[in-house]
């Protein structure tokens, strides 16, 4: 720990950081205690921040130092021992900052001249060194998930409709039919939490923000909507094609080739001298945001096939695709939509990403082959369940679980922090595969457990579902680990009368429910632990609060 006694000494090493010439220590009220200054460096302005929560330091003390992000900046944050006048007393902190914002160099010589003994009210308009009224509590609320980005998702969604036009009016309906009912957006939340959470970490950080700001790089967002190939190659009708290419009435001719596109260069910055730093304030791609509508269009597509194959008449409660359109539509709609994310997907101009997204597309398809081998094993000519309960069954489970649902989160959130320039080496694409997996797996278990607790108005599909499509999740497999008689019910796909409502019965009897939790909590514990290794904002506490909003929703 350090000592007061030995302040000015380390004020004064504090300033070999990179990018520093002013440090300074504060009470947590606001009173300045001391400063210091590279006296070589200009001091027109200086670059100072005001107190940290007593939840800042909880996370510093044990390494006695640590790096946390305000909304001022990069702070470098050091406990200093001393005595306390309440043990309810935060602790000093030295802050030694690196942010944008700024304060005149008079102010603080003012406040070092004078340096009351009491805190003493500042001036109205003095709000770098404002002392908090009494009631503020000194833990922020931590933020609302959705709420953080609730503009962004607005603007996702009606612009998304944007994507699905077609030249046949019953195609644009039906692709259009799921995004025009409330759903929880979960997947597109993540990959823009991911973005915010991560941009400026990445070494090719500044490469990816030059490209969205430059005209011509191909990362504006208009330039995303144009076509890599010309019009009347693609022929596709969104919004329109040329009067000449529609009509199909005289044979294609040779045309000349356009002149290739000459993109403009990049600023000649070294990867070398890039500094991980979460971007302030926090900020989006146009890349990014269009991945999220990727994401969306992807998983619609999927419960377009899903309400085929399980013959549901419900969909976020209103009448599915398939009941109201019909299956043939409905599986029409459902490739019609890969195929426009396909054409989306190739526009975001980073290989990594079409691999990552690609391989969700075959992720889906293996998942429900799994699970359409765990019910029609013997139609199809394929082996099933184990006749007992044991870890294959589980891993079976488990696997189709991360195929259907944890895939699409899983590479969804790495591939934003892909199109945030992380490269090859570098950990924070790691972090979003690690938290999307095991936040997708949690996810799905608690979906199982409200198929067996919720209703279908809460739920917006019909409740016990799994069970009549001859499904066994968690709940089931668990209360056949405590009721053997729950085998035979498993083996036979609930198909006799009479046989859900036992198999019901047997979860309700068991732990089966609370086991099934208890899972999906390790799994959220987990997403919320790999989040560890990345900087403090607000972004990483949205997806902190996410891990617990999933183990506990009830819809």
């Amino acid at each position: 720990m350090l000592n007061l006694a030995n302040l000015r000494t380390l004020l004064s090493r504090a300033l070999s950081l990179p990018n520093l010439h002013t440090v300074a220590l504060f009470t947590p009220e606001g009173e300045l205690v001391c400063y210091a200054s590279d006296p070589s460096k200009t001091k027109d302005h200086v670059r100072v921040l005001v107190g940290l929560s007593t939840e800042t330091w909880q996370e510093t003390r044990e390494q006695h130092v640590g790096r946390v992000d305000s909304e001022l900046g990069h702070l470098l944050v050091l406990p200093i021992d001393s005595p306390k006048k309440d043990e309810d007393d935060d602790p000093l902190m030295l802050l030694a900052l690196n942010s944008e914002a700024s304060v005149p160099w008079e102010t603080l010589e003012t406040k070092k001249r004078a340096a009351p003994a009491q805190p003493q009210a500042p001036p109205a308009n003095d709000t770098y060194f404002a002392t908090p009224a009494p009631s503020t509590p000194k833990t922020p609320a931590r933020p609302d998930p959705y709420a953080l980005v609730a503009p962004q998702l607005k603007e996702l969604r009606e612009t998304l409709l944007n994507l699905l036009g077609s030249s046949h009016p019953s195609l644009t309906e039906i692709a259009k039919y799921y995004f025009l009912h409330p759903s929880k957006q979960l997947r597109p939340l993540l990959v823009l939490l991911f973005s915010q959470a991560t941009n400026g970490l990445g070494s090719g950080w500044y490469l990816k923000k030059w490209a969205a700001e430059c005209e011509g790089a191909g990362g504006r967002a208009e330039e995303l909507d144009r076509p890599l190939t010309r019009a009347d190659v693609l022929n596709d009708w969104n919004p329109n094609m040329p009067d000449h290419t529609s009509s199909f009435q005289t044979s294609f001719t040779l045309r000349s080739p356009r002149p290739p596109h000459q993109p403009p260069l990049p600023p000649p910055i070294s990867p070398a001298l890039h500094v991980p730093a979460v971007e302030a304030p926090l900020a989006l791609l146009p890349t990014q945001v269009r991945l999220a509508q990727i994401v969306e269009m992807i998983h619609v597509a999927s419960l377009l096939h899903d309400d085929v194959i399980d013959k549901s008449p419900l969909r976020r409660g209103a009448a599915s695709a398939p009941a109201a359109f019909g299956n043939k539509l409905s599986v029409l709609a459902g490739d019609f939509l890969l195929g426009r994310t396909s054409a989306a997907l190739s526009r975001l101009g980073e290989n990594e990403v079409v691999e990552l997204i690609a391989s969700v597309i075959a992720n889906l398809v293996e998942g429900e082959i799994l699970q359409l081998k765990s019910v029609h094993a013997d139609e199809l000519g394929l082996p099933g369940l184990s006749p007992t309960v044991g870890q294959e069954n589980w891993n079976i489970y488990l696997q189709k679980t991360y195929l259907k649902t944890a895939s699409l989160m899983a590479k969804g959130a790495r591939a934003a922090v892909v199109l945030g320039g992380c490269k090859e080496g570098e950990i924070w694409k790691e972090v979003a595969y690690a938290y999307g997996r095991n936040l997708g797996i949690a996810f799905q278990l608690v979906d199982d457990i409200l198929d067996y607790e919720a209703g279908d108005a809460t739920l917006g599909k019909p409740g016990g579902a799994d069970l009549q499509l001859g499904l066994a999740t968690g709940p089931a497999l668990f209360a056949w680990e405590e009721h053997p008689e729950m085998g035979p019910l498993i083996k036979r796909k609930f198909e006799q009368p009479g046989d859900v409502e036992l198999a019901r019965d047997l979860v309700r009897r068991s732990s089966g429910v609370e086991r099934t939790r208890d899972l999906a909590r390790a799994h959220a514990d987990k997403a919320r632990e790999v989040l560890g290794v990345l900087p403090d904002s607000e972004a990483k506490a949205a997806l902190e609060v996410l891990t617990e909003r999933v183990v506990k929703r009830t819809s």
